[in-house]
C-alpha cells in the first residue's frame, strides 16, 4: 500500500509541474492573433504607432510588465518560478519579432528578453522620429492648393497631421487652419479674410464644410462670367459684320484705272488720255466723300473737252494700222 500511494503521489507532482510550465490562455491568445491585433510592422518611420498598438495589447493581458523591466527574472534556484517566466518571456519575444520588418531585425537578433528588445527599439528609433516630425511640419507649412480639388487639398493636409500623430507629436487646431488658409489661392482672398477677423474660434469640422460649398459657390461664378463673355463676343462679331455691310464704298486711288482711261487702252495714240486719267482719279481722291452723284458733272465736262482733244490732236484713223510701202 505504501509503494502504491508514493507512486501516486509521484504521478501527481509531475502532472502539477506539467500543468504550471504550460502556457497561459491570455499569452495563447495574444500569440495567435498578434498579426490581427498589429497589422503594421514595424519600420523606420511608424515606430510610435507601432509601439502605441504593442503595449496596449501587452497592456490589457497583464505583460507590459515585461517591456518596461518592472516583472525581474527569478534567481535559477527558484525553478519553479524561473521556467514560468523564461516561458512567458520567451512567448512575448516571439510574438514582438513577428511584428518587426526585415530591416530593423538585425537590432535585436542577439538579445535576449523582451525588455531588451523594447528598449533597444525605442534608443534606436526615437531620434529618427524626431526627424521625420519636423520633416512632416515643414510639409505642411509650405502646402498649397495650386491645381488640386478642395477634396484632394484637405485630403493631403490630413494625412500629413495623421502621420505627425502616428510619430509622437501633434498640431494644434489653430495651426492647422493657419496652414490651410495660407496655402488657398487668391480667388479665396475673401473667405480667407472672414475666417481671420472671426471673433469665434472655428472647427476643422466646420471649416471642411464650409471650403467645399465656397469652391462651388466660385465654380458657378466663373461659369457665368464664361458665358457672358462668350455672349458679349458673339455680339460684337455680329456688329463689327453689320457695319462692314453697312458702310459706304471708298474708292481708292487708280479706281478708274482700265476701265475708262483710255491710256491703259491706247498708250502709244492719245498721250494726253494718260494726264485726263490721272486728273480724274485726284478729282474722285479728293472728292470721295462728297460721293458719286457730285462727280458726274465734272466727268461730263471733261469727257466734251477730251473729245475736241482728240479731233485737234489725233490723225483720222483711216490707214493707221496700214503699212507704208518700202522704197527700193
Amino acid at each position: 500500500m505504501a509503494e502504491a500511494s508514493s507512486a501516486i503521489s509521484r504521478r501527481t507532482g509531475s502532472s502539477d509541474q506539467e500543468t504550471e510550465l504550460t502556457i497561459p490562455p491570455h499569452l495563447k491568445f495574444l500569440i495567435s492573433n498578434i498579426k490581427n491585433l498589429v497589422p503594421t510592422q514595424l519600420t523606420t518611420e511608424n515606430y510610435a504607432i507601432w509601439r502605441l498598438q504593442l503595449y496596449q495589447h501587452f497592456s490589457a493581458n497583464r505583460y507590459d510588465q515585461h517591456l518596461t523591466g518592472a516583472s525581474i527574472c527569478p534567481p535559477e534556484t527558484e525553478t519553479d518560478e524561473y521556467n514560468r517566466w523564461k516561458l512567458v518571456d520567451r512567448n512575448l519575444i516571439s510574438a514582438i519579432l513577428s511584428t518587426i520588418s526585415a530591416p530593423i531585425l538585425p537590432y535585436v537578433l542577439t538579445l535576449h528578453t523582451a525588455q531588451e528588445i523594447w528598449t533597444t527599439l525605442e534608443r534606436r528609433l526615437q531620434p529618427t522620429n524626431r526627424s521625420r516630425v519636423i520633416q512632416l511640419k515643414s510639409e505642411l507649412h509650405q502646402i498649397q492648393m495650386k491645381d488640386k480639388t478642395m477634396l484632394q487639398y484637405l485630403d493631403q493636409i490630413k494625412k500629413i497631421v495623421d502621420s505627425i500623430a502616428a510619430a509622437g507629436s501633434n498640431v494644434d487646431t489653430e495651426d492647422i487652419v493657419l496652414y490651410i488658409l495660407n496655402g488657398l489661392p487668391a480667388q479665396y482672398n475673401p473667405f480667407k479674410t472672414a475666417i481671420r477677423t472671426s471673433l469665434q474660434p472655428i472647427s476643422l469640422d466646420d471649416l471642411y464644410s464650409l471650403l467645399c460649398s465656397e469652391e462651388i459657390n466660385l465654380q458657378h461664378q466663373q461659369n457665368q462670367e464664361s458665358q457672358i463673355s462668350d455672349h458679349t463676343a458673339l455680339l460684337s462679331n455680329r456688329n463689327a459684320g453689320y457695319r462692314s455691310r453697312t458702310s459706304k464704298p471708298k474708292f481708292k486711288s487708280g479706281f478708274f484705272r482700265g476701265q475708262g482711261s483710255t491710256e491703259n487702252q491706247h498708250p502709244s495714240r492719245t498721250p494726253t488720255t494718260g494726264l485726263f486719267a490721272k486728273s480724274v482719279e485726284k478729282q474722285v481722291t479728293r472728292h470721295s466723300i462728297v460721293g458719286i452723284g457730285a462727280i458726274l458733272p465734272m466727268l461730263l465736262r471733261r469727257t466734251c473737252e477730251l473729245s475736241r482733244l482728240s479731233k485737234t490732236l489725233i490723225p483720222p484713223m483711216s490707214g493707221y494700222w496700214t503699212l507704208e510701202p518700202r522704197h527700193t
